[in-house]
This record gives structure tokens, sequence and C-alpha cells, in this order.
């Protein structure tokens, strides 16, 4: 297959679900890659589950400066349209919280699915082959590879971005599309852990391992879910989530007793029970190590009776909303995605064909679209996967 109708760049979510429908319309496709197994970020996703959909997927789980644009590919592909194909396969799943579905037994069960429908319509996978370099000399396009030259007229690239890169994600997908004349929205972690310096990272760090149901807000937009310390600063969920909007240099809001109004509870506290110890009456609302540590940060002791209502201000704003500044992330290492991308205005939201180069397809995480955490990026592969695989 030298001389292909679709050829597809990487052979993850959305590279597959791509092949596969331009293979229903009998096109010639292959998908090449440069890894020895394919979709290995579907493997190790979900704890190895594959958080694969979510029930919940609508437009507003998306990032993008454009926000508009992933509505179109979204509703003609749905989370009920790949739920109705894991079901076809017999693929056991189960709905986890907040809408998040995950496969019963193996991430591994997607990846056979995936690549028995690719099989079932003629289509065709070949790893560990290295692209040395893309060139359109006419209306076709010619690619080098470590195993001979390619010629394609379609030619998609979901090469996803440098998120994970010990899974050799790299940020080719953005040199190609620079290269070809498309803006690049400049790409950073999402879905990342946040690090702190100082006295932040040392308390962090002592009370790594403890993990609350938190608010975590950044400006307007808030999350609760998780939250976990780590040594070098906050995970967790709502971390994760919240890691997508926070801008640099900027405070994140902890509230670390989401269904509590601290002040209130510390007050009523003080008239029930006035020889109570200040630190007695939060361990009710906190992990005692938490409580612990916090106590000997916030400077929080003594009887309630003998608090006045300013210091249980002080104590209930520390605990309901906790000002922490990041001073920045863990990076692309241990980052779930990357947001930014190739610029939404150079493609076309119904085929995702970039607008400046006729027969060059962006999809999947290479594109400025980015979902929130549980299963929203698996569901932007398949749907601009879908969205592609129509028209190439």
């Amino acid at each position: 297959m030298r001389d292909l109708d679709v050829l597809i760049l990487g052979g993850g979510a959305a590279g597959l679900m791509c092949a596969i429908e331009a293979g229903r319309r009998g096109r010639k496709v292959l998908v090449i890659d440069h890894a020895a197994k394919p979709a290995e970020k579907i493997r190790i996703s979900g704890g190895g589950r594959c958080n694969f959909t979510n029930l919940n997927c609508a437009p507003a789980n998306f990032l993008s400066r454009n926000p508009r644009f992933c509505v179109s590919a979204l509703k003609r592909y749905t989370q009920h349209d790949f739920l109705a194909l894991v079901e076809k396969h017999r693929i056991a799943w189960h709905e986890k919280t907040l809408g998040q579905l995950f496969c019963d037994d193996s991430a591994r069960d997607i990846i056979r699915m995936l690549l028995s429908e690719l099989e079932a319509v003629g289509g065709t996978l070949q790893l560990e082959t290295e692209i040395k370099a893309v060139e359109k000399p006419d209306e076709r396009f010619s690619v080098s590879t470590s195993r001979g030259p390619l010629w394609a007229s379609s030619l998609v690239v979901a090469t996803g971005g440098p998120s994970i890169p010990k899974m050799g994600a790299t940020g080719f997908g953005y040199d190609l599309a620079r290269r070809f004349g498309l803006n690049v929205i400049p790409p950073r972690a999402a879905l990342v852990p946040l690090t702190f310096s100082d006295a932040n990272k040392d308390l962090c760090s002592r009370l790594a391992g403890v993990s609350v149901d938190a608010i975590v807000s950044f400006q307007k937009t808030r999350f609760r879910e998780g939250l976990l310390f780590t040594h070098r600063g906050l995970s967790g969920p709502s971390i994760l989530q919240i890691s997508s909007y926070w801008e640099e240099g900027k405070p994140v809001s902890v509230n670390l007793a989401p269904q509590t109004d601290v002040f209130e509870t510390l007050r009523a506290a003080r008239q029930q029970s006035p020889k109570q110890d200040l630190k007695t009456a939060l361990g009710a609302l906190l992990p005692n190590r938490l409580v612990d540590e916090l106590a000997n940060a916030f400077q929080l002791k003594g009887r309630l009776a003998d608090q006045s209502d300013k210091v249980l201000r002080r104590a209930a704003e520390q605990l309901n909303n906790w000002q922490l500044t990041p001073v920045g992330t863990e990076g692309y290492r241990t980052a779930e995605v990357t947001l930014g991308g190739v610029d939404t205005k150079d493609l076309s939201s119904r085929t995702m064909e970039s607008s400046k180069v006729p027969g060059l397809y962006f999809i999947g995480e290479t594109v400025d679209v980015t979902g929130h955490l549980g299963g929203f990026n698996f569901q932007w592969a398949w749907s601009s996967g879908h969205a592609a695989g129509q028209v190439v």
C-alpha cells in the first residue's frame, strides 16, 4: 500500500476512529505510528480501564479559543454513538461518577474493538514507522518514512500533543501544521498537578497521601471533586480540572469543607462546648493529619471559649477559602492532555480539513480543543476522528 486514498499519522484513539470511518466508505486507508504498540494512551487511561466517554458530554466541557468549534463534531457523533459501538462488541462497562464510563475489565478491550473494526473495513495499521518528511508536490501528499515512501490524496494528522513524553508523545503535529502555514495556539500541560514552593510545598509534602472532597476555584470556574496532597503540591481530580484554567502567578481558592460553613459551625460549637479545643472542633470536619498541620500553619489553637469571632472567621477563611498561588505545574511529564494546538480558525469544524491546504486534516488532541477530566477528551477523539473519516 504505497499509493493511498488516506494516510493517517498516529495510531491512537482519533487516528483509529478516522481510519475506521474512512474504510467504511471504501477508501484505501493506512495508519502509521512510530510506537511498537497501538493506542498506548488508551491502554494506560483510567487506571487501565479506560474512561472511554462521559454520559454528560457537551460543548461546555471543552476549552478552546473558539468554544463553538467542537459543537458540530460532538453533535454528529455522540457519546451514545460510541457506547453503542462498545455494546456491539459486548464490552462490559460501568458508570463510575459524574457520568464517567469505564470498562469493567481492561482498556485493552477498547483497543481490540478498534483494531477489529479497522480490520473489518480493510484498513491497515503499520507500527514502528518513523516519519522523515512530509511534502505536497502536487495534488497528493508525499510522506517519506523509515519503511519507504508513501503517497496519499488525504493526509490526517492524529499525532496528539506532547503530554506524557515517556509514551513517545511529541509536538510533531504542531511542527507539521506550522510548516504548512497553519497557526498553532501555544501549547501547555493541562489536567496536571499544581506545584508550590517554600512553606506551602513543605506543608503539602508533610500531608502527602491525604485526600479530601474539595471545591477548587480559579476566578469564575470551580470544580468539586477529590483533592490529593503530594510531595510537590496538590493533585486529585479537582486540581487537575482547575489546572486547565489556572494562569501563572495567580492564586487558586480551595474550600476544604465544601458542605460546611466553618465559621457558623465553630460558633455553634463554642456555645455548646466552650471548653473544647479549637483543633478538636476542626477534627470533626477534616482528617486529623490535615487538622494538625493546618492548626500549626495557621496558629489555630486554644479552647473555643477563648476564641473571638475574629479568630473563628480567620480559621474559617483558611478552610473555606484557602488562597494558594502555585509556582507551576508538573508539566508534560504527568499531564493527561495538552491545552492549545492547531488553531481552529484554520480548520473546518465540519470536516477538520485545513482551509489553507486542501486534503490536510487535523484531529484529536492536536487541535485546540481540550476536554475536562472524565472521558471528554476521548469523546473528542471519537467525534473529531469520525468527522474527518466521513470526508477524507
